[in-house]
């Protein structure tokens, strides 16, 4: 909640939550209602024994950000690592891609007191950390790696600056055809300097079930 109340503009906002243990289960649809959000939240009390998180990608952005309004934004809680997912990393990102999603991760890998050597900093980069930073660097998001609730707040308020200053930029290729083949994208600075950086997503795959950007 904490994080919702950082980010969501009253009237301008909407924000579905959603929870995936074994089955990938809608909590509360869109909304800019805070008081249903919360009780959403509230509502869940304990963790499921799987992790389905691909599967809950592909579904959240297939049924719900297909036909979302403005930017798409899925902010994933998750410690990284698929246990239970028919999809795999790659039809994650694809769908992502396709419906013009931005996913952010936040890993909870290293919980808010840890004290395991090389967990607290964000510093293990396992298979699990490495798909989260892959699913994020290809949909123009970013991974967080917290160890503490002051970085988890950091996290918070990054993802939210993000999300509100964003630029929207379109170009026409010269291969026009949707031939299924993958497009590489790069974003690049006219002067470069150490104050601002480029994040966007590395590329497309061109097929006409992509969404357009409004």
């Amino acid at each position: 909640m904490n994080f919702i109340q950082t980010v969501i503009r009253p009237r301008r906002d909407r924000v579905l939550f959603a929870t995936f243990d074994d089955q990938v289960t809608l909590r509360q649809d869109f909304t800019d209602r805070l008081e249903l959000l919360n009780k959403a939240v509230f509502a869940v009390n304990k963790t499921g024994q799987k992790t389905a998180l691909y599967d809950a990608i592909w579904q959240f952005c297939d049924e719900k950000m297909r036909s979302a309004q403005g930017r798409r934004a899925l902010v994933i809680i998750t410690d990284g690592d698929d246990t239970y997912s028919r999809a795999d990393i790659n039809d994650a990102i694809d769908i992502a891609q396709r419906t013009e999603t931005t996913l952010f991760t936040i890993s909870t890998k290293a919980g808010l007191s840890s004290v395991v050597p090389g967990v607290e900093g964000g510093t293990v980069k396992d298979h699990g950390d490495k798909g989260l930073e892959r699913l994020c660097d290809e949909t123009g998001g970013t991974a967080f790696f917290t160890g503490d609730m002051l970085a988890l707040e950091r996290s918070f308020q990054r993802i939210a600056n993000e999300l509100q200053t964003q630029y929207l930029i379109t170009y026409k290729p010269t291969n026009d055809r949707y031939d299924g083949s993958y497009r590489k994208v790069e974003v690049k600075l006219t002067n470069p300097n150490d104050k601002y950086r480029v994040k966007t997503k590395r590329g497309y795959t061109a097929i006409a079930d992509s969404v357009t950007p409004k």
